[in-house]
């Protein structure tokens, strides 16, 4: 297909119930705000029109548990939102604005039905988001597991096509959270590439990728993979308290551009979903302009 033939759509999926925030102070409003802003920084497209997936807003109050994880039943209904609009619109190529990680199931599993297996998935993150409702309750962190028919059986359900260990490597983890996610990883037979590995070049992921022999590529870009002392929107910098126990990033922005764009030149980057972006000044300078009368 000629480059100036393929379809290219925008979703922007606000979720945060897959996510760890639903509780006080900063309750469900820090992802959907992430997402909008993400929207709003990226360069606007004539030729690239952008589909808000519905996502229920934030009530004041904790979620619920379903088969062990918080906000299944709703982040289910939202993930069919999302393959709804995608399959209406058919693309060739999607990028995602959002929101918590699981933002990606829906387009990526599209992508590796459309191109028929011939996908390569390129996971940037500090964490392998391969667990399973036995080891942890939030769906956010199980979406990788869900595309290789593992993860939250009823998710990996909804996967019509799954991803094989040879499609999928994973990009910046410094290290597993705990011997069980490490076993699960080695289960699944992805390749796993530590921060290190793309600090001076691409070359060793590139290579992986040549090697694969995959024509198209899609790669998921959680901010959490950038060193927080040098990009402070994420997780571990939250300026309410809450604890951050897992391994922070250890990239920079720069090298994270560098490496998507030598990916770029390596393979079709048809799919680019960037999730977990978390304006804690944004969202805190928000808070105050609301509490002001005169801005009513």
């Amino acid at each position: 297909m000629a480059e100036e033939n393929k379809k290219t759509i925008r979703l922007l999926m606000p979720q945060w119930q897959g996510g760890d925030y639903d509780l006080p102070p900063v309750t469900g409003e820090i992802y959907p705000l992430g997402a909008r802003l993400l929207s709003f920084l990226a360069p606007k497209s004539e030729t690239t029109p952008e589909f808000e997936v519905p996502v229920a807003p934030y009530e004041g109050k904790h979620g619920w548990k379903t088969n062990g994880v918080y906000q299944q039943e709703v982040v289910l209904k939202q993930l069919h939102a999302a393959r709804e609009i995608i399959d209406r619109e058919a693309p060739d190529r999607i990028v995602v604005f959002g929101g918590d990680c699981l933002l990606d199931q829906a387009p990526f599993s599209y992508l590796n039905e459309k191109y028929d297996g011939d996908l390569a998935v390129i996971w940037v993150d500090a964490h392998p988001d391969i667990s399973t409702p036995e080891v942890f309750d939030r769906e956010h962190a199980m979406v990788l597991g869900n595309l290789m028919g593992d993860g939250d059986p009823v998710f990996a359900r909804e996967v019509k096509k799954p991803l094989t260990g040879e499609q999928v490597a994973i990009v910046g983890p410094s290290r597993f959270n705990s011997p069980k996610e490490s076993a699960i990883v080695e289960r699944l037979g992805m390749k796993v590439f530590p921060p290190e590995s793309v600090f001076e070049t691409s070359t060793a992921v590139t290579d992986w990728l040549k090697t694969s022999g995959l024509k198209h590529v899609a790669i998921h870009f959680d901010i959490d993979s950038l060193d927080p002392r040098f990009f402070y929107s994420q997780f571990p910098n939250d300026p309410n308290g809450i604890p951050f126990d897992t391994a922070p990033g250890k990239l920079k922005i720069e090298q994270v551009t560098r490496l998507i764009l030598d990916i770029g030149k390596t393979a079709d980057l048809v799919g680019l979903g960037i999730a977990e972006h978390m304006p804690w000044d944004a969202w805190n300078l928000k808070r105050m302009m609301e509490s002001l009368p005169i801005l009513k």
